[in-house]
Parts: C-alpha cells; structure tokens; sequence
C-alpha cells in the first residue's frame, strides 16, 4: 500500500516549541505528529462505541422499564474502584 500525506499544519512559534521541547530522544516531529493521530483516532472510536453503548442501554431501559437506581451504580462503580485499588 502506498503511503499517504497528512495536510501541512499551520501552528504558532509556541507550538512548536512546546511540542519540540516533549520529544523524546531520536523522536522525530512527523513521528510525534503520527502518534498523536493514531492515539486521537483511537480515542474517537472509543468514544462513539461508549456513546452507542448508553444509547442502546437508554433504549432497552425504555422499553423495558427496567432501571438501575443511582446508588446502585454508584456502588458497582465503587466495587471496581476497590478492586483495582487492590
């Protein structure tokens, strides 16, 4: 497959400085640029998998009827919490 070109990015002196100031040793700024995609990328897919989720749960509450109480889930959300605290 043939690699493609992300559009130039216009940013501040600043920006740059910043960002050129975080690299890490032999990093270059592309490799910076490109990580920070894919994680970006990423993290978009996630996001509208969580939301689809919760708008399904919405859904199948509603025709349901069945809810699940905010102390309820407050208390499975703690019991993670602990497990992983250890």
């Amino acid at each position: 497959m043939k690699s493609a070109t992300i559009p130039p990015l216009r940013v501040t002196p600043d920006l740059r400085q910043d960002v050129e100031s975080v690299l890490r040793e032999g990093e270059s700024l592309s490799a910076f640029v490109e990580s920070s995609l894919r994680r970006q990328v990423e993290f978009r897919r996630m996001q509208q998998e969580f939301i689809a989720r919760g708008l399904a749960a919405r859904d199948e509450s509603a025709r349901t009827g069945d809810y699940v109480g905010k102390s309820e889930s407050l208390a499975a959300l703690d019991a993670i919490l602990d497990r992983h605290r250890g």
